[in-house]
């Protein structure tokens, strides 16, 4: 998708509100439009099929969760760890373990006090870091070059692997997941300092992998986190693996595109390679993954309804799990940062991108607040299906919570009249929505998530209307109707 024109936004929002609201229209039973809806014109009828009675598993949300990016030392947004980021409820935040965290300052020894702070701040987050070891220490590597990925001595290479995992591992930080590189097939453009071949990488990968599995047995073990699912690096290692019986429980790769079947064909690519190793057992991580970084949609409603639809994309073609990229934006800057030291001055990226859930000032942007919907999804994945192209939709229902969560949004430039048709209700449900306003200038969360006006839905079947403007984005809870009210 290209962005959309942002001159078209006033007019916009009058006809959203001319529908009822931004975002979305008051819902109704049946099939009863709201008022005002009919002076809306040309807008799309799409229908979406809920089955509240059919389950497809667990939907296991938190697997689809964010990412912790960068070049820094220090934790960027400790603040917002146990409030923020732990009410999105990521299973894993994906850690760059960089040279930034000077883990071998002299021979032999080790420092692990500034990597200590970032692991804290994930787990205060009640996530699980997904260790991504790029580090490249100037007593192994004396000379800065990309292109240099062997270091100078393998014993304290892996000397150096195996005390970090067991450091980790003997404290209780409950980590699992190791990823050996980063961009490699890029190199330092990537944010590493390695540029890897077929035939280096697997050396690199074995070597580094011995010494994981040395020290956690129970360690989940892979890579490449290539910048291009195409990359020969990827089923090289997976070949190397399958030949050599080399530990791998995980491959990754990475993308930025804000065309979100890019995403289908990324997946659908990778497992066919798979395919041609039936008796590896591989999970699939896409663990960095944006809208287009060089010509972002600038319609600010189109970063969280892109979140929304490539999440929906990534589950229907059976990913494993994914790291959104990333949690907060921060500056770029030579007189801040501790990279330089390791790092070529003509390589590294000085384009300060605007990717964060938090912006530069630590301002959420409404991407934030999609994550927010999101993470709702909890129990067990309902059926939906649609009748058009324009609308999707994620439902579960919680079983502890005794409640149906749906998530619906309209990726395409244009107005859509959604008709949520839904089956298999087993009782009265009072249902509650808010509509994600991406516009409005305030972050304050009832602004963001706008509540809307109670409805009820009867046993048996239901119809809600609802008015999606472009990119618009809802959330509905349904569940029983108390039988104790508060007046």
């Amino acid at each position: 998708m290209d962005s959309t024109n942002n001159e078209k936004l006033p007019r916009r929002r009058i006809l959203a509100a001319l529908a009822g609201g931004i975002g979305f229209a008051a819902a109704n039973v049946a099939g009863v439009l709201p008022s005002g809806a009919a002076e809306v014109s040309k807008i799309n009828d799409e229908q979406l099929h809920i089955s509240l009675d059919r389950e497809r598993g667990p939907l296991r949300i938190g697997r689809f969760g964010v990412g912790h990016g960068g070049y820094w030392d220090e934790p960027t947004w400790l603040d917002r760890a146990s409030g923020e980021i732990r009410s999105l409820r990521s299973q894993t935040i994906r850690l760059f373990v960089t040279e930034s965290y000077d883990l071998l300052p002299a021979p032999g020894k080790y420092n692990w006090s500034k990597l200590d702070k970032s692991v804290e701040m994930i787990l205060r987050a009640g996530s699980k870091p997904l260790m991504c070891i790029i580090f490249k220490p100037r007593v192994l590597f004396p000379t800065l070059d990309q292109n240099v990925v062997t270091p100078n001595n393998w014993t304290a290479w892996q000397d150096l692997v195996f005390n970090l995992v067991k450091r980790y591992k003997e404290n209780g930080s409950g980590i699992e997941y190791w990823e050996i590189g980063n961009e490699g097939d890029i190199g330092a453009q990537g944010g590493a300092p390695y540029k890897f071949t077929p035939e280096n990488y697997t050396t690199y990968y074995q070597h580094t992998a011995a010494a994981i599995a040395r020290a956690d047995p129970d360690a989940y073990i892979g890579g490449p986190a290539v910048a291009h699912y195409t990359s020969a690096l990827l089923p090289a290692l997976v070949a190397y693996c399958d030949r050599t019986k080399t530990p791998i429980h995980f491959v990754s790769w990475h993308n930025y595109n804000s065309d979100p079947s890019t995403f289908t064909k990324s997946i659908a690519h990778i497992k066919k390679i798979l395919a041609g190793h039936p008796s590896l057992k591989i999970e699939t991580i896409i663990d960095e993954w944006n809208c287009s970084i060089g010509n972002p949609p600038l319609d600010p409603r189109f970063q969280p309804c892109f979140i929304a639809e490539v999440t929906y994309r990534m589950l229907e073609a059976g990913l494993d799990s994914s790291n959104y990229y990333h949690i907060r934006d921060y500056y770029v800057e030579p007189q801040v940062m501790t990279f330089l030291p390791w790092w070529n001055p003509e390589s590294w990226n000085r384009i300060s991108l605007m990717l964060g859930l938090f912006d530069f000032q630590n301002v959420p942007r409404p991407s934030y607040f999609l994550f927010r919907l999101l993470s709702r999804l909890r129990g067990n994945r309902i059926d939906i299906n649609g009748s058009g192209a324009k609308i999707h939709g994620l439902g579960s229902y919680d079983d502890s919570m005794k409640s149906y969560n749906l998530l619906i949004w309209n990726f395409s430039d244009s107005p859509v009249r959604a008709r949520l048709i839904l089956s298999g209700v087993p009782e009265q449900l009072k249902g509650t929505r808010v509509a994600l306003d991406s516009v409005i200038a305030s972050n304050e969360e009832f602004h963001r998530l706008q509540p809307q006006p109670e409805f009820h839905v009867d046993k048996g079947e239901g119809t809600i209307s609802a008015d999606l403007e472009p990119f618009g984005v809802t959330s509905i809870l349904l569940q029983k109707i108390s039988r104790r009210a508060w007046g």
